[in-house]
């Protein structure tokens, strides 16, 4: 007897967009607890991004999205493995979803990586100016603990996607990889404002 009904399969794959049996395979693990099964299924979606970040990603598409007022407007894009996916109407909910959030936080770059060294270097050099009180053996922890919130503020992967904000757009990407089944990578982007 499962401690779970085919309600609670139904509301996981609804929450998670991963398939049935899955869910239920889930569910059976974590006893029939809706969370703990959600947090199984995350974890497996991440194995399942690890499995699959090695794979060619040829083909995908270029999305754009245009703020109501009109002055705002991004074109992205994301590449996954076949054609056949890139015109899926998950892929195509994915790109939509992240063109939007870029409209709205304006990321500076698509990860840490890509920030211009001299900015990071000033950052790094105005917190370890913070922590000058602090014991000399922990400054470096924090210093990069506040290096962490700042590329979660200016770095698209690292930012909280605006649609739920416990997830990272990177969490977005994999939870993606793992409902859809093919590589997925967000490469770039680029947003348009009027005045700036």
């Amino acid at each position: 007897m499962s401690d779970f009904s085919a309600k609670d399969v139904a509301e996981l794959r609804q929450k998670t967009g991963v398939g049935m049996m899955e869910c239920k395979k889930a569910l059976q693990e974590a006893s029939g607890n809706l969370e703990a099964a959600v947090d199984l299924l995350r974890a497996r979606g991440a194995q399942m991004a690890a499995k699959k970040a090695d794979r060619a990603t040829n083909q995908g598409w270029v999305g754009s999205y245009v703020h109501s007022n009109g002055k705002i407007g991004v074109i992205v894009e994301v590449l996954c493995e076949t054609d056949f996916v890139a015109k899926n109407d998950q892929f195509q909910e994915l790109i939509r979803d992240i063109a939007m959030h870029i409209a709205a936080m304006n990321p500076q770059a698509l990860k840490p990586e890509e920030l211009d060294q001299a900015a990071v270097e000033r950052e790094r050099a105005v917190f370890m100016e913070q922590v000058q009180d602090k014991p000399e053996n922990i400054r470096e922890n924090i210093v990069e603990g506040k290096l962490n919130k700042y590329y979660s503020e200016v770095c698209l992967l690292k930012q909280a996607f605006i649609k739920d904000d416990k997830k990272s757009i990177e969490q977005v990407v994999t939870d993606a990889i793992a409902t859809i089944g093919e590589n997925i990578q967000l490469t770039r982007f680029h947003r348009l404002e009027i005045g700036n």
